[in-house]
């Protein structure tokens, strides 16, 4: 039976559709903010909270509307100007990132937060609009609010999974917005045809049309939208053979096509220099690197070790894909590289290996928090031979919290640690790379130290320096919030 025109089936379609969109949007909406504000715990728990409150406010408030004015007059427009309002969250939030580049974290936080909340206000109203056209007496109450609440969560869930595991790993987030946003409006234009008639339907769409130009003229802040970043690959006009990818808004890796020993970043440059200052430079080495970016440090040992084999754990395999296509690499027999995540490949990796790991594992703008905890330090240990070194890049700012945290879980597994980086680095004066250097073996410390560049300075003894930080476990590691004050 069809009741003030929505029948049933159509009513858990609606109820299912419209809780998707929501979760799919508010996944679509991490990756939209990503390249500008980075993506750790704290901004994911902000998106996610924008969702909640807009959830409950449609919720609420569609409720009060249905009472107030029937549904039939509104529910078609209602979907018709979320979809809109959906293909306007892409370019609001670009032209926005792209104008505050490099600054204005919290306005482009906060530009996020109302295009993200409005769509998805309108589309949590859907829910009980419907639920008041289906109800026709007290006595059917709880099966039909009970029965359009569970679908509208299997809406969600579904919505949640296919974006997480299907959409975005396939799609283009811009295909992404203008798909849904579509989608609602097609949906709600029917909708407005069959409850209201043609004409009413007809403001509404071209709203929607609006939306889905300014989505389509947008900027691409990319070259590719990969499952974890925004990358791309930029040639330098000072250097024939150099390339730099950027993942989101970082300058992740340098590398020069023609001369793979040519070393751009100041703390690759520390990398090598402890290498070369652990090891003469006859010796080949294992190597195992969490992290592959451009793949620079593999390029480097293979060219000036030969015989060395480097193993590459990079857990995206669009960057690996774009470094074949625009890098020059080529995988052989002294270079493995495996699409996955590092923390499992190092588990699985073979107890006393490797002569050396490299930890250079970044998620653009964030670090991930797996990757610096002491049970995660612990198995490096065991991989490495007796006499293996355990190199990690560590970026922090300001009082340095993070990095402090890190030297103090890295000492309570491996008894040698030393800290590379700029003096006034160590003096607490500014921030930047910090590399830290770990072993089982006395650290060498001259050799490394007549290697480095003369503003960089090598020390060992840092019980000062880090004082009573804390050890990051995988039960404790508030990586997050140790770098969230310095991140913007």
């Amino acid at each position: 039976m069809v009741k003030g025109g929505v029948g049933p089936r159509l009513a858990i379609a609606l109820a299912f559709g419209s809780s998707g969109a929501v979760m799919v949007l508010e996944l679509v909406s991490l990756r939209l903010v990503a390249p500008y504000i980075g993506l750790t715990l704290e901004t994911n728990t902000a998106v996610i909270g924008v969702a909640l409150a807009a959830i409950a406010t449609g919720a609420a408030l569609g409720g009060r509307f249905a009472d107030a004015v029937p549904p039939v007059r509104t529910l078609g427009p209602l979907m018709i100007f979320a979809g809109a309002l959906v293909m306007l969250v892409l370019p609001v939030v670009r032209w926005t990132g792209e104008a505050l580049r490099g600054g204005g974290t919290d306005l482009v936080f906060l530009v996020l937060a109302i295009a993200l909340f409005v769509p998805a206000s309108l589309l949590a109203a859907v829910t009980p609009m419907v639920t008041k056209l289906r109800l026709e007496s007290l006595a059917e109450t709880g099966t039909v609010v009970g029965r359009l609440s569970a679908y509208a969560t299997v809406g969600g869930i579904a919505g949640t999974v296919l974006t997480g595991f299907v959409f975005v790993a396939k799609t283009p987030i811009s295909t992404i917005v203008l798909t849904l946003g579509g989608l609602l409006v097609v949906a709600g234009g029917a909708l407005t045809v069959v409850l209201r008639g043609r004409q009413a339907a007809v403001k509404p769409v071209a709203l929607a049309l609006i939306g889905a130009t300014l989505t389509i003229v947008a900027p691409r802040p990319c070259e590719v939208e990969t499952a974890y970043h925004c990358a791309r690959v930029v040639a330098d006009p000072n250097r024939e053979g150099g390339r730099t990818l950027y993942l989101d808004q970082l300058r992740h890796s340098y590398v020069d096509l023609d001369d793979p020993t040519h070393l751009e970043f100041e703390y690759i440059k520390n990398f090598a220099a402890a290498i070369d200052g652990s090891w003469p430079a006859t010796k080949s080495l294992d190597v195992l690197h969490v992290g592959g970016g451009g793949l620079t440090m593999p390029r480097y040992l293979t060219a000036t070790r030969p015989g060395t084999h480097n193993k590459v754990y990079e857990i995206d395999s669009a960057v690996v894909e774009l470094d074949k296509k625009e890098m020059g690499v080529r995988t052989g027999p002294d270079l493995e590289v495996v699409v996955r995540d590092g923390r499992l490949g190092v588990r699985d990796e073979a107890t006393d290996s490797r002569d050396l790991v490299i930890m250079d594992a970044f998620s653009g703008l964030s670090v991930p928090w797996h990757l610096t905890t002491r049970e995660l330090i612990a198995d490096v240990r065991r991989v490495l031979r007796p006499d293996g070194v355990y190199l990690i890049n560590v970026i922090d700012f300001g009082e340095a919290a993070f990095l402090k945290a890190e030297i103090a879980t890295v000492a309570a597994e491996l008894p040698q640690v030393a800290v590379v980086a700029r003096k006034d680095e160590l003096a607490g004066q500014s921030g930047g790379n910090f590399v830290l250097v770990a072993s089982d073996r006395p650290i060498e410390l001259a050799a490394i130290a007549a290697k480095v560049e003369p503003a960089m300075q090598v020390q060992q003894d840092l019980t000062g320096f880090v004082g009573n930080a804390p050890v990051l476990t995988d039960d404790y590691a508030p990586v997050d919030q140790l770098l969230t004050p310095y991140v913007s």
